[in-house]
């Protein structure tokens, strides 16, 4: 099992990559680990922060997608209808664009750091944009 260090805001969170259940996702994310980017809110799908690539193309398509990823979880949506977009889920999510409902692939779960997810959903909503860094656990 792959671990992972995630630096959101303030906070740290341990994760896994889902390797089993979305092995050609999480093997595309590797490839740019270290990754270093900033959160927004995001704006159609409930309480979720998001990371927007624009038509980045991980060169994946759909394995182990959903609509509703629990909090802390992260999924990649590979692009389509709307932008390639990397979204962790705090809250309550339905993933959706303007073009309608959307799935992305879930392929990093948080495994510690829960009782943050909220703090940071709402730093990110109220204060704006946030830095986050993945990096492979020592």
């Amino acid at each position: 099992m792959t671990k992972l260090v995630i630096k959101a805001g303030p906070y740290t969170f341990d994760a896994k990559l889902e390797e089993e259940a979305a092995p050609k996702t999480c093997a595309a994310f590797r490839k740019v680990l270290p990754y270093q980017s900033q959160i927004v809110h995001v704006r159609w799908s409930g309480e979720g922060v998001w990371i927007p690539l624009g038509d980045h193309d991980f060169g994946v398509e759909y394995e182990n997608h959903t609509s509703h990823p629990a909090p802390g979880h992260i999924i990649l949506y590979p692009g389509g209808i709307s932008e390639t977009e990397i979204l962790l889920a705090y809250g309550g999510v339905d993933f959706s664009s303007k073009m309608g409902q959307l799935a992305g692939n879930h392929f990093i779960t948080l495994t510690s750091g829960h009782e943050n997810l909220m703090k940071l959903g709402n730093l990110v909503l109220w204060e704006g944009a946030q830095d986050i860094h993945f990096e492979l656990a020592d």
